[in-house]
């Protein structure tokens, strides 16, 4: 199969879970869902390429054993979050905002998520594809790249549950942990994960179409999805020494705080 053909099932994968995800939430009017089926959407697509592709068996199976333990990862943590909450802000605001059109238009969103995970995916295509299999050198560092940013979201992820989990933490910023030297450390670690995948297809033709995806995902969290629907002033005002908190702390690299 060519690399094309398998872009296009990659895309099919995504699009086909996004909508079912669409269906299930005309009946439970959350559609929180879609973030826990996209993660485990963009495991599943490196899962494909890594039986569709024709690179040797060694790439194709550590492809599929770190994208897929991701993905299990962030879509088991945001399924528990998102257990008996309430919808999310970002979509209950977007269902007002479209009214009566809300339903087609979330539909379109839907879709459009499942572009942006195939487009994301193409560093899985270029290692599937890949003619040789990466150097232990190559490997090794990919891994540890790997290691490094699933260990430092899943912590900063951890922090923050039992920071909220403490009554006394209501309305307040969190600056433990990892937190207090970034106030995203979650999505610099999620942007770095994508790194991953640049490093193991050193060497791949069309290696550099990988640098994409970190780049992406660092951009929607900063400039899109992110930063700026936690960071809006009517949700700073809700969180005790907010403006503080970000004068003196880094927004995304985890650096020491301002004195």
């Amino acid at each position: 199969m060519t690399p094309l053909a398998a872009f296009g099932i990659g895309l099919a994968i995504a699009a086909a879970l996004l909508t079912v995800v669409w269906i299930i939430q005309l009946f439970t009017r959350n559609a929180g869902l879609v973030d826990v089926v996209w993660s485990a959407a963009v495991g599943l697509i490196a899962a494909a390429y890594a039986l569709l592709g024709d690179a040797p068996a060694a790439a194709r199976i550590l492809l599929a054993a770190l994208a897929l333990t991701w993905a299990l990862r962030l879509a088991g943590h945001l399924a528990k979050r998102m257990r008996g909450a309430p919808e999310d802000s970002r979509y209950a605001a977007a269902r007002r905002a479209w009214g009566a059109r809300a339903d087609l238009y979330m539909l379109g969103f839907f879709l459009f998520q499942a572009l942006i995970a195939a487009v994301l995916s193409i560093p899985f295509l270029v290692v599937a594809y890949m003619p040789e299999a990466p150097s232990l050198g190559v490997a090794l560092a990919a891994i540890a790249v790997w290691f490094v940013s699933v260990v430092g979201e899943g912590t900063a992820d951890t922090q923050l549950h039992r920071f909220k989990q403490r009554p006394e933490n209501r309305g307040r910023v969190c600056a433990e942990g990892l937190w207090r030297y970034s106030r995203h450390p979650n999505y610099f670690f999620e942007s770095l994960h994508w790194v991953t995948y640049v490093v193991l297809a050193i060497g791949a033709p069309y290696w550099w179409a990988t640098l994409a995806s970190p780049l992406i995902m660092a951009g929607l969290l900063l400039k899109v999805s992110g930063i700026p629907t936690i960071e809006n002033r009517a949700a700073a005002d809700k969180r005790e020494g907010h403006d503080e908190y970000v004068r003196r702390t880094s927004a995304f690299i985890p650096w020491p705080p301002k004195s």
